[in-house]
């Protein structure tokens, strides 16, 4: 049995998320296309062409000493050969301390994605990611709601 579009897209998106993980940036690299590509990572301005797009994530490599991604609410839809996936991504991340010790506290972060693909020769390739951070409500928002 063969596998389907969306299982491949699946696929292709789970590694991307584990190289940033392992922090693979060969791996990265190849999961993208080959011309003109764009990311949005949260804050950023969009960023245009892989040398622009793979600089950013060797910047973030550099000064992330751990992150794994928790996806929630991943959908995916394939239409001809350009596929879209959409997830929250749970973040928890930590850089170095601060005496060069350990590593730094983790932080949670909640993230909205966007992620284009398309088809190529070699398989699915990312196009495009888009991430947006989730605003919440603060503890004194909350508490100020329970007065």
């Amino acid at each position: 049995m063969s596998r389907t579009d969306i299982e491949a897209v699946e696929e292709v998106n789970t590694a991307f998320y584990e190289a940033m993980e392992r922090g693979d940036f060969d791996a990265l690299s190849a999961l993208w296309l080959e011309d003109e590509i764009s990311c949005v990572h949260p804050g950023w301005p969009v960023l245009s062409g892989r040398g622009e797009v793979l600089r950013s994530y060797a910047l973030i490599m550099s000064h992330t000493d751990y992150i794994q991604f928790f996806l929630t609410d991943t959908k995916v839809a394939v239409i001809g050969d350009t596929a879209l996936v959409t997830c929250t991504e749970n973040i928890l991340s930590g850089g170095p301390a601060e005496d060069g010790g350990e590593l730094g506290p983790l932080v949670g972060q909640l993230v909205v994605a966007t992620n284009v693909f398309r088809r190529t020769s070699e398989g699915w390739r990312l196009w495009s990611h888009h991430g947006s951070p989730v605003l919440t409500e603060s503890e004194d928002e909350d508490e100020d709601d329970a007065s």
